[in-house]
């Protein structure tokens, strides 16, 4: 089995908009804008031959504030810039009580069996507590971009980094024991 990274999309990869310090997805093409360092962090990620895999909740679909094909318009300027191939995401919202929206592990699972991924020797990198609770509950050692949102901070163990790209020379540079 191979080792991949999880990546959650809006605030790791993409820009978020923050309304009283609490982070939102961008709900047009304008306010999509892809975070400094990204290209590089996502190179020097497959370089290390870890499948990026792009793992988010996009809880405005269900609220039908975006559309199913703005979010494929999303990942396809990912695809084209970054060159990440895999996304996954989950479009409920936090009543419908999903299996696939984080914190719980339905995604992960998901694309650990259809890409063939040890969960164990994987790493997941998030800017909120669900993102790191998934990746804990599948054994992923895991990154915490700080953020400074106004919401409660993850369950240790993970490491604290200022972005992506401070986490993939972590990541490259062994400091990768939680």
């Amino acid at each position: 089995m191979s080792k991949g990274i999880f990546l959650d999309r809006d605030g790791v990869i993409n820009k978020v908009i923050l309304r009283d310090s609490r982070p939102f997805s961008p709900r047009n093409m304008d306010e999509f804008q892809i975070l400094q360092g990204v290209s590089e962090a996502v190179a020097l990620l497959q370089k290390e031959g870890l499948i990026v895999v792009v793992v988010t909740n996009q809880p405005d679909l269900a609220k039908g504030l975006i559309s199913k094909s703005l979010i494929s318009e999303m990942h396809e300027k990912i695809r084209n810039e970054i060159g990440i191939i895999h996304f996954y995401f989950c479009g409920h919202s936090a009543v419908q009580n999903c299996e696939c929206r984080k914190p719980k592990v339905g995604m992960l699972l998901q694309a650990s069996r259809e890409l063939g991924i040890n969960l164990n020797s994987s790493y997941l990198v998030g800017d909120r507590w669900k993102d790191i609770k998934a990746g804990q509950e599948v054994g992923c050692r895991c990154y915490f971009i700080d953020n400074n949102y106004d919401e409660p901070r993850p369950a240790p163990p993970f490491y604290t980094v200022k972005s992506l790209y401070e986490a993939t020379v972590l990541l490259s540079a062994g400091k990768n024991d939680n």
